[in-house]
């Protein structure tokens, strides 16, 4: 396994649940650990806790791409590249599709789809000609497998393994990996606004998903792990 101490992280969607506990394993192991968020409070609360400089901190709109360039913009001031991309933000909707709205579809594709692109368009340049580097995002199990009133979130998710795939083609003669993280159902935030009878104790741990990443972001360097599954043992959808 290779070691992250000293590799440059940016974490997206660090104020999250599962990004928040992720900086803290990877800071843990010596990272130099990058932060974006969209509450200015919880990024500020976050890097306190493990002691990352105000500098390293932004606050994106994934939906906004001037916010995401200007965050690219300043990194590369600091340093040449990012080592590893870890896409951990996201947004939820689970409801029928009759009682979707478009501004809800919409939001949900720029958020979980357009979002990632605009990563990708920002980070990846300067991978390329580095010829190495590590992108790491969370489609989720509704990626693979939907489900009733999925159609706004698994259409981002399908749309962004599409995209990765198309990706991974035009680096293929590159060190760069792309490793897609299929999360079953997470106990986070995510499900407080969710109209379904849940268990949050039988579903997997935050910290476990973190651990996952953690993990994921010292893949040897003469492989890669092109996708990881973890799902709950009472709803294994895969």
């Amino acid at each position: 396994m290779e070691s992250v101490k000293g590799k440059n992280i940016l974490i997206v969607g660090a104020t999250g649940r599962i990004g928040s506990l992720a900086t803290k394993l990877l800071c843990g192991s010596g990272a130099h650990v990058f932060m974006s968020g969209r509450n200015p409070e919880k990024l500020k609360e976050v890097a306190e806790n493990y002691e990352i400089d105000q500098d390293r901190l932004f606050v994106v709109d994934l939906c906004n791409e001037d916010s995401i360039q200007e965050m690219g913009k300043q990194i590369h001031e600091k340093i040449p590249q990012i080592d590893i991309l870890v896409n951990a933000a996201g947004t939820g909707i689970l409801k029928p599709v009759e009682n979707l709205t478009y501004l809800e579809f919409v939001n949900t594709i720029q958020t979980n789809l357009t979002g990632p692109f605009l990563l990708i368009k920002t980070f990846l340049p300067r991978m390329k000609e580095a010829r190495r580097g590590l992108i790491i995002n969370i489609p989720g199990v509704l990626g693979k497998v939907p489900m009733a009133g999925s159609a706004a979130y698994s259409a981002s998710k399908y749309g962004v393994v599409g995209m990765l795939q198309s990706v991974r083609e035009e680096i293929k003669r590159t060190d760069i990996r792309i490793t897609n993280l299929f999360l079953g159902g997470t106990d986070t935030p995510f499900w407080d606004h969710i109209d379904l009878r849940i268990q949050k104790d039988k579903m997997i741990k935050p910290e476990d998903a973190a651990r996952a990443i953690w993990f994921l972001c010292q893949q040897p360097a003469s492989a890669v792990v092109n996708e990881m599954v973890l799902q709950p043992f009472n709803h294994q959808a895969i």
